[in-house]
């Protein structure tokens, strides 16, 4: 790629972006609303294992069947995000989202009147589709809001998604044993659905306030590519092969708790914490979204200040030896929950991270798009989640956890010693191309 054909930059500080008079305030609000809109998703995703039992129980459906519909879904979320981000960079973030708000509920619906496999997977298809719109929207506003702080505007708006459903899985799962799993499925969709809708009206294009100015201490590009550019650089390819990488341990991990921990007979342990006593199941799921949404903004910041590929060395070799604790010590009842919530402490962040490093490689004007098509590695490694409930068939889930970890911890390694030169090394060709 010639470098003539890479879109300059426009001055952080130039007329056209201050021209709105939008200030420091109100782009912290917009962050703020984007954090609502994916807390509001969040059950699609971190909710499901609630579901796994009832529907195997009613249904009979096998495991496999149901967490395929898993699959679908993180693949139709992950892999049109790069289409809702183009639109998102062209048209802005109001319609994307409100779109997502009504695919994201009517997805739920279908769930909840399913009467076969065929009709979760169309649920899976159409929750995908709405959640990608949200997701992709809100993470590249805050990359675009937030050039000064992109690590942790990242990370706070993907906190909302690895957290929020800590503040519904108590009342989901109420609700499943009170009422059945068709009724939560169907009035938290349409809830879930009309909040975010509310919400989309209010969002508008990112326009910098006066003054703010891309963070100095960390290695950026001056230019800005297209997403076609860009995945045409060996860069992009590394960074979506060590994401895929990290991502399907902790997606084999968020599908399959609920069934590891029926395996091991923990599930319906009561334990108690803080005065609060809850199947052991349903309290590690409230502890690990709580790590999961917390990790995202404090690795963000932190790679703010230390880089990127420091700080995913060490995350992502926490996330296999936190692995590797619970192959070793997870039929504890304490030590399940305490590894458990080590795995998602050192999995969530790579939501906020990569991102962050997408917009720093490779620009800001086309960052919904861009990160959008890094994000589809998720769903790539989301093909894995049936792969992990067949090895671990029987409850033998120590080949699932020997693996995870060794691909994470090997990951940890290239970012630091081939990522951070690579990434270094393209960033200044670009940047000396433009001067």
């Amino acid at each position: 790629m010639q470098p003539d054909t890479i879109q300059r930059h426009i001055p952080l500080t130039s007329a056209n972006e201050t021209a709105t008079g939008h200030s420091n305030a109100f782009r912290w609000g917009q962050l703020v609303l984007g954090l609502i809109c994916m807390a509001m998703i969040a059950n699609i995703q971190y909710g499901w294992t609630l579901f796994v039992a009832p529907m195997q129980t009613k249904n009979n459906w096998g495991l496999t069947g149901i967490q395929t519909a898993f699959s679908i879904f993180v693949l139709v979320e992950t892999w049109l995000v790069p289409v809702e981000g183009w639109l998102v960079d062209r048209f802005g973030p109001r319609p994307v989202i409100a779109a997502g708000a009504i695919l994201a509920a009517l997805g739920w619906v279908i769930n909840s009147y399913a009467s076969d496999l065929m009709h979760l997977y169309v649920g899976a298809v159409v929750s995908g589709l709405g959640a990608g719109c949200v997701y992709g929207t809100c993470v590249g506003n805050a990359l675009k809001w937030f050039p000064d702080r992109r690590g942790l505007a990242a990370g706070l708006t993907a906190a909302g998604f690895g957290a929020g459903a800590a503040l519904t899985v108590i009342p989901i799962a109420n609700m499943i044993q009170a009422q059945g799993y068709e009724y939560a499925f169907l009035h938290f969709g349409i809830l879930q659905g009309a909040v975010i809708f509310v919400l989309a009206l209010f969002m508008v294009k990112p326009t910098l306030p006066k003054g703010v100015v891309a963070a100095t201490r960390l290695v950026m590009t001056k230019v800005d590519y297209t997403p076609t550019q860009m995945m045409s650089t060996p860069v992009f390819w590394l960074t979506y092969a060590i994401f895929v990488a990290v991502a399907a341990g902790g997606l084999i991990a968020t599908a399959q708790i609920g069934p590891i921990a029926k395996d091991y007979h923990l599930d319906k342990m009561p334990m108690t914490l803080l005065g609060f006593t809850l199947p052991l199941l349903t309290m590690t799921l409230s502890i690990d979204n709580l790590a999961n949404g917390l990790t995202r903004p404090l690795c963000g910041f932190i790679s703010d200040r230390i880089g990127r590929e420091n700080t995913m060395m060490l995350v992502f070799i926490g996330e296999g030896l936190a692995l590797l604790g619970l192959k070793q010590f997870g039929h504890d009842p304490v030590l399940f929950m305490t590894f458990a919530a080590l795995t998602f402490l050192c999995w969530g962040e790579i939501f906020s991270i990569f991102p962050a490093l997408c917009a720093d490689t490779f620009g800001v004007k086309n960052a919904a798009g861009n990160a959008g098509a890094l994000y589809t590695a998720k769903g790539t490694a989301s093909l894995f989640v049936p792969l992990g409930s067949i090895l671990g068939a029987g409850g033998n889930w120590d080949r699932v956890f020997i693996v995870a970890a060794a691909i994470a911890i090997i990951a940890g390694i290239l970012a630091k010693l081939v990522l951070a030169p690579m990434r270094r090394r393209v960033i200044e060709q670009a940047n000396a191309s433009v001067r």
